[in-house]
């Protein structure tokens, strides 16, 4: 017990005043203190990851727990108690940029990743810093920007992966780097057959492949996927003359590094010694069964008699056919599985370079959590023409069959359903009704140029869905943002060569919608809110019956997740594009986000990570 006493008079009012401020930043000190000697007792271990839901007052893993739900069973704030809500700490970090990070919270202690992969750890009641780790690059320059989406925790260990390809691991504690490693290289099989020049242009070029995402760390293992592995056609023809120094019959002829081939890869949480890797491109039967239609029956414009007698001759087209993945992958525990949402495949602008279905791009992928196996895939969209990727996080939830229970899983698209699955086969149960506007969906680009809703944005980006059990309610944050596409044509080695020029549909509108899907009315809109602006970021339900989203321009709101009715809000002063998240400390709940703008959608920039929370 620390008793402190103060005899004052009324003429020493500023000294009491002055007294008072020092008394409190020593008790702010030693809370501080106590809160981080709490933390480090408990330890964050497999069970304590699987048992994640439980822990109402924390915050362990991006979308809280590994169903990806991002869903808080706090409801001091709630309905009634909103309308106090108020900043209670504001940190900034210090460099302005995209800031897409979802914070964790763990035993009163907040870590945070900031642009250009710093990360922070925060006393989580005070927003006061405990520890800062400050990246140093490999490179000047990356191909991802500075955005990251968030870290993972486990075994006493901070998990980062970085936008220059590495995966490092801090300790919980200090900050100090335990271990940091480059994962972003080929392997030596990919390596196999090739001349020099070619090994040395694909060793360049994969050590550049960024990763955005937050791992998720189950049992000994983290995992993280790269991005920026296609890349269109025309970036690779112009890109081949960097290599100066090779006279032109050793440079590598433009098609064959159209792109790279994106991965998920596992890797031992002790030692950072990769364990498996998962390609996002299918060697042996890449072209698929050259389908017409998608999975549910839409009308793919294909002329897959030309695809068929050009296959043979690109055979190989899988070793450069991109598909990144964008956002952590949910985990069962029970069936042992990961699921994956994959991005497109590239070249994206040249289709009749990779004829076929391209596996498996654009598909929600089931891969064995332990030896990176295959379980099931389901390809949204074969042989995509559009960007209609798979970026979002996808969502596991129970979902009721009668007198049983079907565990499912569910992700939203860019094409503007919300798709629902099995989990054990990846069945498809059902597509909920459209939660942007469809136009032109599926139709072949033109020389005139089409319009289409969803465009390449989407439907719905990498924003993560969140999930109410209680209700089967999931909310979705939605883009319309209507794509030109229009047919190009390029001279290159004597031909005439068509590809896909790409362009926001300036003469068209664009706004956001935050839907509510009801899961268990075979994805009935139970209601939606529209915005000014295209949501980007993402959503948190409650128990307090809210659903909170940032909006560009900066207003981050609080919704009624019966009704849809606009309770709160509260404008940051930058752009709010990053998911939010919940947790308590003491007997305080908070509501935390990061502010910062969106260098693509140019909303306004900031540096902000904001601690909401009631006021007395």
């Amino acid at each position: 017990m620390i008793v402190i006493l103060i005899i004052y008079t009324d003429s020493d009012i500023e000294g009491y005043k002055y007294m008072m401020k020092l008394i409190s930043t020593f008790l702010l000190l030693l809370f501080s203190l106590s809160t981080t000697a709490e933390s480090t007792t408990q330890t964050i271990d497999a069970n304590r990851l699987l048992a994640a839901a439980s822990e109402s007052n924390n915050w362990l893993s991006f979308g809280r727990d590994y169903t990806n739900q991002n869903f808080s069973p706090l409801n001091q704030i709630n309905k009634t108690s909103v309308k106090r809500l108020v900043p209670k700490w504001i940190f900034q970090t210090g460099k302005k940029g995209s800031f897409q990070t979802q914070p964790l919270v763990a035993d009163g202690v907040m870590y945070v990743t900031i642009p250009g992969n710093d990360v922070v750890a925060l006393d989580a009641a005070t927003g006061s810093v405990l520890w800062r780790y400050k990246h140093k690059n490999r490179k000047e320059k990356n191909k991802a920007g500075p955005a990251n989406r968030g870290a993972a925790l486990g075994y006493g260990k901070v998990f980062e992966a970085t936008n220059d390809g590495r995966l490092i691991a801090l300790d919980q504690t200090s900050g100090e780097i335990v271990w940091d490693k480059i994962i972003a290289r080929p392997t030596d099989a990919e390596l196999e057959g090739l001349t020099q020049i070619q090994k040395d242009f694909l060793i360049e070029n994969s050590n550049s492949l960024p990763a955005k995402m937050a791992p998720v760390v189950y049992r000994d293992l983290v995992v993280v996927g790269v991005t920026a592995a296609g890349y269109g056609m025309f970036y690779n023809i112009f890109s081949r003359f960097a290599l100066k120094d090779s006279s032109p019959d050793e440079i590598p002829p433009a098609d064959r590094f159209l792109g790279l081939r994106g991965y998920v890869a596992a890797f031992n949480v002790n030692t950072g010694e990769e364990v498996w890797r998962w390609y996002t491109t299918k060697s042996d039967g890449w072209e698929g069964k050259f389908s017409a239609t998608t999975p549910d029956g839409d009308a793919l414009p294909r002329d897959i008699a030309l695809e068929k007698k050009l296959a043979p001759k690109l055979k190989d087209r899988w070793r450069i056919g991109g598909t990144s993945t964008w956002m952590t992958p949910s985990f069962d525990p029970n069936q042992g599985l990961i699921f994956v949402g994959t991005g497109n495949a590239s070249p994206n602008d040249v289709s009749s370079a990779r004829p076929g279905d391209n596996l498996y791009a654009n598909s929600l992928v089931a891969i064995d959590a332990y030896t990176g196996e295959t379980r099931w895939h389901y390809q949204h969209v074969p042989h995509d023409l559009w960007g209609y990727d798979l970026a979002s996080t996808s969502v596991l939830f129970d979902l009721p069959d009668g007198d049983s229970v079907t565990p499912a899983i569910g992700i939203a698209s860019k094409t503007g359903w919300f798709y629902v699955h099995t989990r054990k086969t990846g069945k498809l149960i059902y597509r909920s009704e459209a939660f942007v506007p469809q136009k032109n969906l599926f139709e072949a680009p033109s020389d005139e140029g089409v319009v289409s809703s969803p465009g390449s944005w989407g439907g719905a980006s990498w924003s993560p869905t969140s999930y109410d059990a209680s209700s089967g309610i999931a909310f979705i944050a939605g883009i319309h943002k209507p794509t030109l596409y229009r047919t190009k044509y390029a001279t290159f080695e004597g031909k005439e060569v068509p590809y896909i020029l790409t362009e926001i549909a300036e003469s068209e509108p664009s706004w956001g919608t935050l839907t509510a899907i009801d899961t268990r009315n075979q994805g009935r809109i139970k209601w939606q809110v529209k915005t000014d602006l295209p949501l980007i970021g993402g959503t948190l339900a409650t128990a307090g019956n809210l659903v909170f989203i940032g909006e560009g321009s900066g207003m981050f709101a609080a919704f009624d997740s019966k009704s849809g009715q606009r309770l709160w809000e509260f404008n940051c002063g930058a752009g709010v594009n990053a998911p939010p998240m919940s947790y308590k400390v003491g007997d305080q709940q908070y509501i935390a986000v990061a502010a910062g703008g969106h260098g693509l959608l140019k909303t306004p920039s900031g540096d902000a990570l904001i601690g909401f929370g009631l006021a007395e």
